[in-house]
């Protein structure tokens, strides 16, 4: 790994204020199933290239989901935790506290599709190709024009000749800050330098370019991650079985009793989910732990196989991937109770509906955004999809 190819201490160091004004506790708001700093804590900590990876924070539920997720915290101080303190004055009084501490890789929360390989070649840059600072960049094919302050004045081209547009297969584009990281010696840091001596750039592909400033950048990033996200090492290349909790996922796990019979709803937002996994060539299987009677499973109509009073779901997760001759990384689990946990855990992916157990969420499954019986089912059955798409 990276952190083992120089004798140098490179950290990573995610900066997490609690203060944000733009989106309040934006660091820890869920996106596409994880905590926002989720994202590039997994990325960094995954590509074993740093020797620790810290957050620098204030908050106390901001520093509650960095140690869950694994990563090592640096409790700022006041003075450099107010909405005019600089980045660079944070990660100043980091090396300070911390002078085991000899690179600086600044990891922006905001930037949720990092990549373990992004950072490993980055790092790669300072420890071996003796670079002293790297920004990361992206490549824009974008036409700027020279801002104008008053009526009447003229503006003019900045980057091309409008008489001669270029194509966009004929123009290589220009390079911009990404936001995304931000390396340097601490030698530079303390000189208050942060990109400086022999500088280099990053250049990260534009699916992987993502920054979240302002509350309309939230659904443009969800969707981004959902296709192009790092969702860790055991991510699936293919699910080919999903099974998933009738109770509390498929339905709001309410039963209705009248005197005659049970009832139970559910969406048909979730059917449409189900029906475009099998269309997929994915199976479907709904379990539960009660026992549903054979008349109400029938009036259900739902294309799929059932079984009920399974009092083991870990049995039944293995029993069906070895029928199917599958192994646990092509098959999918959905629960939502503490009686889900075991499954969550074994399945390849997993999720839970946003009304889980808090056992079942801390699985670190993906989260959805609505609950059981509300259409979760058909944002897992997407999810999965999308998964499938981008591999």
């Amino acid at each position: 790994m990276a952190a083992e190819r120089g004798k140098r201490h490179v950290a990573a160091l995610v900066l997490a204020r609690g203060g944000s004004k733009g989106i309040p506790l934006k660091n820890i708001r869920m996106l596409a199933g994880r905590p926002l700093i989720g994202w590039v804590l997994r990325a960094a900590l995954d590509s074993g290239a740093f020797h620790s990876v810290w957050v620098s924070t204030d908050n106390d539920e901001i520093e509650k989901v960095a140690l869950d997720y694994g990563a090592r915290v640096h409790r700022r101080s006041a003075e450099v935790s107010k909405d005019t303190t600089s980045s660079l004055e944070t990660i100043q009084e980091f090396v300070q506290h911390h002078p085991e501490v000899d690179v600086v890789g600044n990891m922006q929360a905001t930037s949720p599709c990092l990549h373990p390989g992004d950072l490993i070649n980055v790092v790669d840059m300072i420890c071996t190709q003796g670079y002293e600072s790297v920004v990361s960049v992206v490549r824009h094919h974008l036409f700027r024009w020279r801002e104008v302050k008053a009526p009447g004045e003229v503006t003019v081209p900045e980057n091309l000749n409008p008489a001669h547009r270029p194509r966009r297969q004929d123009w290589s584009g220009e390079l911009c800050e990404n936001g995304s990281l931000y390396f340097a010696t601490k030698e530079l840091i303390v000189r208050g330098i942060p990109l400086g001596g022999k500088v280099a750039y990053y250049e990260m592909k534009p699916e992987h370019s993502v920054d979240i400033d302002i509350e309309l950048d939230w659904p443009i990033a969800e969707q981004k991650v959902k296709r192009y996200g790092y969702f860790g090492k055991a991510a699936p290349t293919v699910v080919k079985l999903l099974i998933c909790n009738i109770d509390g996922c498929f339905t709001d796990g309410r039963v209705y009793l009248s005197q005659e019979q049970e009832m139970i709803s559910y969406s048909l937002r979730d059917l449409d989910g189900i029906r475009k996994l099998l269309d997929r060539g994915v199976t479907v299987l709904l379990i539960s732990e009660r026992m549903i009677v054979p008349s109400l499973i029938s009036a259900l109509k739902l294309p799929c196989k059932i079984e009920v009073n399974v009092t083991d779901k870990r049995e039944a997760l293995q029993r069906w991937t070895r029928e199917m001759g599958l192994s646990l990384s092509e098959t999918a689990y959905m629960g939502w109770s503490d009686s889900d946990v075991e499954c969550l855990k074994l399945a390849g992916t997993s999720a839970v509906p946003a009304d889980a157990s808090t056992a079942a969420k801390m699985t670190d499954s993906f989260s959805c955004t609505q609950g059981g019986g509300s259409g979760a089912v058909q944002e897992f059955a997407e999810h999965i999809l999308t998964l499938m798409e981008s591999r």
